[in-house]
């Protein structure tokens, strides 16, 4: 027996190798999107073995190798016949729309967070998602829900805070980003999501708000580019975070 499963990882070796994956694909997947960052390693991996497990077993029966054989049950057609083709169910699936936090009114204080300054000329996006320890907002030029967003806030409570302080560390780890102060509270900021071809990503700032609250803080690249540099998004972002309070 060590002797086939010996044979048959050598030969799953070799077979893997001949798909020629490209070489930069987990690269451009991490750069993609910082926060899945551990989500991507694990599908890597899964992919890894399910390409493995593909190589037939009969390919271990080479010369001077254990024999390997595959039994198949061949159905039987009267059964068939008589069943009938299976039932297909192509009735849609129901759509549900996510849990919202309702009408905010003008935006500025959503669930348990308020916010003290926003940039000229901004508008409560009507739009928002409730999951609970997770909730967000955004704002942009017209108030229209389904318009591109300006200015975004996600927060995070309780046991979800600890997958801003992962996604932080992560940015760490990679020398991305920079410590920010705002006020008496801590920060990092970040260009998270740059692209493979030099596109800007998102200007991001983490904001801690205590021991059991996080605030991610996001412009959007488009709405950027409505400042000077890197340097007068950072200033606008911490602008932000300072005015950002919570009620308990």
């Amino acid at each position: 027996m060590p002797m086939l499963e010996d044979q048959l990882r050598q030969i799953m070796a070799e077979e893997t190798a001949r798909l020629h994956a490209a070489p930069d694909l987990v690269e451009r997947v991490v750069r993609s999107s910082r926060r899945k960052r551990t989500r991507g390693r694990i599908a890597t991996v899964v992919t890894s073995l399910a390409v493995a497990a593909a190589v037939p077993l009969y390919l271990a029966a080479a010369p001077g190798a254990v024999q390997t054989s595959v039994v198949s049950q061949t159905p039987d057609p009267s059964a068939s016949e008589t069943l009938g083709p299976p039932a297909i169910d192509d009735t849609p699936a129901p759509r549900s729309e996510p849990p919202s936090l309702g009408d905010l009114g003008d935006g500025r204080a959503f669930k348990h967070v308020r916010v003290g300054y926003l940039p000229d000329g901004l508008r409560w996006g009507n739009w928002s998602v409730d999951f609970g320890d997770r909730y967000t907002t955004s704002w942009n030029y017209d108030g229209d829900k389904k318009g591109f967003y300006c200015v975004q806030i996600y927060v995070y409570e309780g046991e979800a805070v600890q997958e801003a302080d992962d996604s932080v560390q992560a940015h760490r780890d990679e020398g991305e980003g920079e410590e920010v102060t705002v006020g008496d509270r801590t920060g990092y900021a970040v260009v998270e999501g740059v692209g493979e071809d030099g596109t800007k990503g998102t200007p991001t700032l983490y904001l801690n708000m205590g021991e059991q609250r996080r605030a991610v803080i996001m412009f959007s690249p488009v709405y950027a580019k409505k400042f000077r540099g890197a340097k007068a998004v950072n200033r606008e972002l911490i602008k932000i975070a300072e005015g950002l309070t919570a009620d308990d």
